[in-house]
C-alpha cells in the first residue's frame, strides 16, 4: 500500500477530495485532509443508512421486506389510491425497493405531498435495475411506518448513539418523512463508522447492532446492473462492497482483503483517474 503517492495524486491533480482514511483489519491506519471536523454531503450513501434501518426494523420482527409495501404504508394514503395503483403496488414489496427493481419512476419525487406522487406513477416490476432516489424515499417511509416510529428518531436511537454520531444533518420531504434517498451529511469519519458497521458483519465496538444474516443479504447481489451488481442500497465492488454518493462520496470494502478505504469529495465530472489512483495505490490492483 502506497497511501503517500495516493494524496501525492490527490494534490497534484487538484481534485476535490475533502479526507481519506484507510482500514486495515478494522483499524485506521491512514488519514488525509479533513475527516472529522467537517461534516459535508453524502448525496445517495443515504441510502445505505436507510438500508440499515430497514435491517434493524427486520431483526426486531416488525418488517417483513417480502410483504407487500401497502402493508404498511398509511392507510389513509392506500385508500386514497387510484385502483389500478392498489393493484399494481399490491406486488410490490420493499425489497423491491431496496434492489431498485420497480421501473417507471423518475429520479426523485415532487410536489406538495411526495408520497401521494411517488404512489402514483405507472410503475411496474420487469426484472430490470432502475434506478431511482423514489425507490429509497418509499422504503423509508415504509420503514417508519413499520416501526411507528419517526425514521430519524429511530435511527438516532438504534444506529447513530451507538455509533457515536451527534444529530447528523438531515432533509425531510413536505409530508414530514425521513428522507431516506440523500440529504444527509456526514464527515469521512462518520461514514466510515457505518462501513466499519458492515465489514464487522452488524458489530460495532463489540456491540450487535444489525445482524449478519441482513448484512449478508445487504451486501450481496441482488439484482444485476451494468456496474456488476446492486444489493439492498449497496453496490457490488469487486469482491466487496461500496457505499456510493452522487459526486464521489465512496466507501470501498473489501472483507476478503481487510481493507476499507473511505473518502468525501465534490467531484462533478466521471474522472475515473480518482478510483484507479485509489485502487493502485490503496488496494494494490
Amino acid at each position: 500500500m502506497n497511501f503517500e503517492k495516493f494524496v501525492e495524486d490527490i494534490k497534484i491533480n487538484n481534485w476535490n477530495v475533502f479526507g481519506v482514511e484507510v482500514y486495515v483489519d478494522g483499524k485506521l491506519l491512514h488519514s488525509y485532509g479533513d475527516t472529522i471536523d467537517t461534516r459535508y454531503p453524502i448525496y445517495s450513501a443515504t441510502k445505505t443508512i436507510t438500508s440499515i434501518a430497514v435491517g434493524i426494523a427486520v431483526d426486531e420482527g416488525k418488517l417483513d421486506i417480502n410483504k407487500s409495501v401497502l402493508d404498511y404504508l398509511p392507510s389513509n394514503v392506500v385508500n386514497s389510491m387510484p385502483e389500478k395503483q392498489v393493484e399494481i403496488y399490491k406486488n410490490i414489496t420493499t425489497k423491491d425497493l431496496l434492489t431498485m427493481s420497480v421501473s417507471g419512476y423518475p429520479f426523485r419525487p415532487e410536489g406538495e405531498s411526495w408520497l401521494v406522487n411517488a404512489l402514483n406513477y405507472p410503475v411496474s416490476l420487469n426484472g430490470e435495475f432502475s434506478y431511482s432516489n423514489i425507490s429509497a424515499y418509499l422504503a423509508g417511509v415504509v420503514a417508519s411506518c413499520a416501526v411507528g416510529e419517526d425514521l430519524y428518531q429511530y435511527l438516532d436511537r438504534k444506529l447513530f448513539e451507538p455509533l457515536g454520531i451527534i444529530k447528523p444533518t438531515y432533509e425531510r420531504c413536505p409530508d414530514g418523512y425521513f428522507y431516506g434517498a440523500s440529504m444527509m451529511e456526514l464527515t469521512v469519519h462518520e461514514l466510515s463508522k457505518i462501513g466499519l458497521l458492515l465489514y464487522d458483519n452488524g458489530i460495532y465496538e463489540g456491540k450487535r447492532i444489525l445482524s449478519e444474516e441482513y448484512v449478508r443479504e445487504a451486501t450481496s447481489i441482488q439484482q444485476m446492473n451494468r456496474e456488476g451488481g446492486y444489493g439492498y442500497f449497496i453496490w457490488k465492488y469487486r469482491n466487496g462492497y461500496s457505499i456510493n454518493g452522487k459526486w464521489k462520496q465512496k466507501c470501498y470494502v473489501l472483507p476478503n482483503e481487510k481493507i476499507m478505504a473511505t473518502y468525501l469529495s465534490h467531484i462533478e465530472d466521471e474522472l475515473p483517474e480518482l478510483k484507479e489512483s485509489m485502487e493502485r495505490n490503496i488496494l494494490g490492483l
